[in-house]
């Protein structure tokens, strides 16, 4: 006698695309969107976090101003300035940076900063990193004096020239 046998139910369907879909074609959106807004405003970065997602839109630097930027001593140390009588006092130098890239106080997050505001620092000292393409390059002092002024906030993006820091020299 034969049993008859009953069909298998269907599998039940995979997740449809659309909702994966859907989610990417906001993020294309939301790319193109900051893309047009880092323009408008004339900004070199912007970034978008939320729970589910993070967009950062940089804007590229011209090869002619990348090779401007660096010279091969000025990896190592900064450029100095006195400022000029709009600043308070001539005698302040002003150490700029270097290159284009990210400004870090210290070594690692949970390192002691290399200097704080009011600190003596040494001629040669190491005041700051930047990083810039993945490379880590220290920023020293080309002057012994006291730092009187930090003028970049801890994990900013910085120009190249831009003022860092602000050294009183020593007499």
């Amino acid at each position: 006698m034969a049993k008859a046998r009953r069909a298998a139910p269907p599998a039940p369907a995979a997740p449809s695309a659309p909702a994966a879909s859907s989610r990417d074609d906001r993020t294309v959106e939301l790319t193109r969107r900051l893309a047009v807004l880092l323009g408008e405003l004339g900004l070199s970065e912007v970034e978008v976090e939320s729970d589910s997602i993070r967009v950062r839109v940089q804007r590229a630097v011209a090869a002619g101003v990348a090779i401007a930027a660096p010279t091969p001593s000025a990896v190592a140390a900064s450029e100095e300035r006195p400022l000029g009588a709009d600043a308070g006092s001539a005698a302040l130098v002003t150490i700029e940076a270097p290159m284009v890239g990210t400004f870090y106080r210290a070594s690692s997050p949970t390192a002691e900063p290399y200097v704080k505001e009011g600190d003596v620092v040494k001629e040669g000292q190491v005041l700051c990193i930047i990083e810039a393409m993945k490379l880590m390059n220290e920023i020293e002092s080309k002057v012994g004096g006291r730092v009187a002024r930090i003028l970049v906030e801890n994990a900013h993006a910085v120009e190249y020239g831009q003022p860092l820091f602000l050294i009183d020299p020593l007499s």
